[in-house]
C-alpha cells in the first residue's frame, strides 16, 4: 500500500525584514517533526525555483513592487490556504512608512539627497524592480485565509496554525490562543 502524499507547505518573503521567517525556525526542534510531516515545496530552505500546488503558504512582507503582486498572484492561485504572515503582510507595517511620501520623494531622499550615492542618479532598468505607488499590506492584492499579525508572530503562533491546517481542521480566528499573539 502507498502511502499518501505529504502535504505541500511554501513559503515567501515580499518586502520587510524578514524576521517571520526567523519566528519560523524558533519552533525549534519541531521544525524537524514538520520536516517528517510535510514537504517544503518552495521556502528559503529549498531551492525550488516553480511554485507547485500548495496546501498552505505562509507569506511574509509587504506588497512593495510589480513582482511581488505578480508572485503573490501565484501563490495565491496555486494554494490551499494564504495565511498573511507577521505585521508587514497584514497591515503594511514598516515598508508602508514609505507611504507617507510620494514614491519621487523616496527615489530621490534615497539617491539623490545623500552620500552613499557617488552619481547623483536615481537608478533605472529592467533589472530594478518596479515599485509601486505606495506600498500595500498582502489582503489588499489577493484574498487571505489567516493572518497572523506580529512583528514578529510568535512561533506558537505559527505553530497552531499550520498544524491545525495541516490535520485537517480549519481552525476560526477566534480559535487561536490569544496569548500566542505577540506585539512589541
Amino acid at each position: 500500500m502507498s502511502e499518501s502524499p505529504k502535504p505541500k507547505v511554501a513559503t515567501v518573503w515580499l518586502g520587510g525584514c524578514a524576521g517571520c521567517h526567523m519566528s519560523f525556525l524558533d519552533i525549534d526542534e519541531r521544525i524537524l517533526d514538520l520536516a517528517k510531516l510535510v514537504e517544503f515545496s518552495k521556502s528559503p530552505i529549498t531551492d525550488i525555483k516553480e511554485l507547485p500546488d500548495v496546501d498552505v503558504s505562509l507569506v511574509e512582507g509587504a506588497v512593495c513592487n510589480e513582482e511581488n503582486v505578480e508572485v503573490l498572484k501565484q501563490y495565491r492561485e496555486r494554494s490551499k490556504f494564504l495565511i498573511a504572515l507577521g505585521d508587514c503582510a497584514v497591515f503594511g507595517n514598516l515598508p508602508a512608512m514609505r507611504n507617507m511620501f510620494t514614491l519621487q520623494e523616496c527615489l530621490e531622499e534615497a539617491f539623490l539627497n545623500t552620500e552613499s550615492t557617488p552619481n547623483g542618479l536615481i537608478p533605472t532598468g529592467e533589472d530594478l524592480p518596479r515599485l509601486l505607488p505606495k506600498v500595500l499590506p498582502v489582503p489588499h492584492v489577493v484574498k487571505v485565509d489567516y493572518s497572523l499579525p506580529g512583528c514578529p508572530p510568535d512561533a506558537e503562533a505559527i505553530w497552531f496554525l499550520l498544524t491545525n491546517l495541516l490535520e485537517g481542521k480549519v481552525p476560526q480566528p477566534t480559535e487561536i490562543p490569544y496569548n500566542v499573539f505577540k506585539f512589541d
